[in-house]
């Protein structure tokens, strides 16, 4: 399997915890910045060897915050130039604020079939600490708009351990979100990211998050909320009724090719990672005038790879195939770990089974500690 990215920067405003490439009041950038990210995809198309492509996801920042015309001619465009397979899944980021209806069904006639909503809280006043623009009854309308407009595949991404939250506000926007009937659920726990302001709140004793029991409290809820609501854990973060995994995150998390397109984006390769300009006005005249816009770039060797691939596998419920490090690398994981392997299972963090290297469910509790052993 392999993926495209397009990585659209900019957004109605920059939210406290955001440490993504993303930017607001650049509106008068976007058709310039559109009209570059076609002209990459061309010279890509053009000069390098573009697998048969699985996935295409339009990220941000706020992809939505463009026309729907222009999201469309970028969608066009990529179908034009790259190969797809059958029933390729073409997803797009959205904030509530930025969608209505004709835009929605531009969206899906244009061949995008994903949509994936940041809500991240159904409490209006932590949405207000979130610096997010839209509100719980925005986010619950997007989804009543993108059932109306035909999209069968919606996600919503939440976020929890947020400042002033407790397990019983957690509990009441997971099951807010249940009730929409999402296919989808990203939930993720507050990352304080540096260079952030939330960041800078929190070294001033600012930031008030929950203890790390309401946290334990907020994971046993969200486990039985989600099995209860038809939705089983396929990823650390990620739930999903069956058969509407994110194919274009799996892609990520198998460590399989991904190319990218625009400024701050990432793509791999071949084992050749490479990361673009971020700042999209610079983005744009590189492209322009006809110059690289690669702006670091590496090459993994086959052991580092290796150790990517099978930490990036562990987030997934089952695991890591062994049958595919062995063909990919030609290495198996107890010969190359060892001692810290066989430490980790006796742990009960870990487990093999004649197929699989995957996290047990004590394991996930402790991921983070897994994944530095194993890195």
């Amino acid at each position: 399997m392999s993926s495209l990215y397009i990585h659209i920067p900019f957004c109605l405003s920059k939210c406290p915890y955001c440490s993504f490439v993303s930017y607001p009041g650049m509106d008068k950038l976007y058709r310039r910045y559109v009209a570059a990210l076609l002209r990459e995809a061309q010279w890509l198309q053009q000069h390098t060897s573009v697998p048969l492509l699985s996935t295409l996801f339009l990220g941000g920042g706020t992809p939505t915050i463009l026309a729907g015309r222009e999201l469309a001619e970028l969608v066009s465009c990529c179908q034009e130039l790259f190969a797809f397979c059958d029933q390729a899944e073409i997803s797009i980021e959205a904030n509530p604020k930025t969608i209505d209806l004709e835009k929605l069904s531009l969206l899906r006639h244009s061949g995008i079939n994903r949509l994936s909503i940041g809500v991240q809280s159904f409490n209006d006043k932590e949405l207000q600490l979130l610096g997010r623009p839209h509100s719980a009854e925005d986010a619950a309308e997007a989804v009543r708009m993108a059932r109306a407009a035909g999209l069968d595949n919606i996600s919503l991404d939440l976020m929890y351990g947020l400042p002033g939250q407790d397990h019983k506000s957690w509990q009441q926007t997971l099951e807010q979100a249940i009730s929409l009937r999402p296919d989808h659920l990203s939930l993720y726990e507050l990352t304080v990211e540096q260079g952030t302001p939330y960041h800078l709140q929190r070294n001033q004793g600012l930031l008030n998050l929950p203890d790390e029991e309401d946290m334990v409290i907020m994971d046993q809820l969200t486990a039985t909320l989600c099995q209860q609501g038809g939705l089983a854990q396929y990823e650390i973060s990620n739930y999903a009724r069956p058969g509407y995994e994110c194919r274009h995150n799996i892609n990520y998390w198998q460590n399989g090719p991904y190319l990218a397109l625009g400024a701050g984006a990432v793509g791999c390769v071949d084992g050749r990672r490479q990361q673009k300009t971020g700042d999209p006005r610079r983005y744009c005249e590189q492209i322009e005038s006809g110059q690289s816009v690669v702006q670091e770039e590496e090459c993994l060797e086959r052991t580092a790879s290796f150790r990517e691939t099978v930490i990036m596998g562990l987030r997934m419920s089952c695991g890591v195939s062994m049958t595919q490090l062995q063909k990919r690398y030609e290495m198996a994981p107890d010969d190359y770990y060892g001692d810290t392997l066989t430490h980790l299972i006796d742990q009960g963090l870990v487990e093999m089974t004649t197929s699989h290297l995957r996290l047990t469910a004590r394991g996930r509790i402790f991921a983070n500690q897994v994944m530095a052993e194993l890195v």
